[in-house]
């Protein structure tokens, strides 16, 4: 393999003889208006005090997570509960609690022993809620 050699122009690219205009400017343009701007520097000591009193890492505000998943799961798996001891339409409220509960433990910043309770109570309204529908559809078998 041989490498690869470079021509010459080939006579029809001719160098203009005078500059070149810039496309769309009138005729007294000779460079582009966005010439890089000059930036002066400053040698100032990071070290001297008032250089950074404009933003520290100390003083930049971080999100505070007080969102708490746990007592609304241990709500609704007591609503669950109190409904499931009746009829069994309570078993959609019972499934969220137990989600709730769950995603509630995987969480550092909640309260562990609410969770837990949110877990077990909507476990025991699951189970009762699904006790009263499947007491009910063989309840219609009998019937129909």
């Amino acid at each position: 393999m041989t490498d690869p050699q470079i021509e010459g122009p080939t006579p029809e690219a001719v160098k203009p003889q005078s500059e070149a205009s810039l496309p769309g400017a009138s005729k007294g343009y000779s460079r582009l208006p966005t010439a890089p701007v000059p930036v002066a520097r400053t040698n100032r000591d990071p070290d001297a005090e008032g250089f950074a009193a404009a933003w520290t890492p100390d003083a930049d505000p971080t999100p505070v997570d007080d969102a708490r998943l746990a007592p609304w799961a241990l709500f609704a798996a007591i609503v669950a509960l109190a409904t499931s001891m009746f009829v069994g339409w309570g078993i959609p409220v019972a499934v969220v609690a137990v989600v709730a509960a769950v995603m509630s433990l995987r969480r550092p910043i909640e309260n562990r022993e609410v969770a837990t309770w949110a877990l077990v109570l909507g476990l025991c309204a699951t189970l009762f809620s699904a006790g009263w529908l499947i007491w009910a559809t063989m309840q219609f078998e009998t019937l129909g």
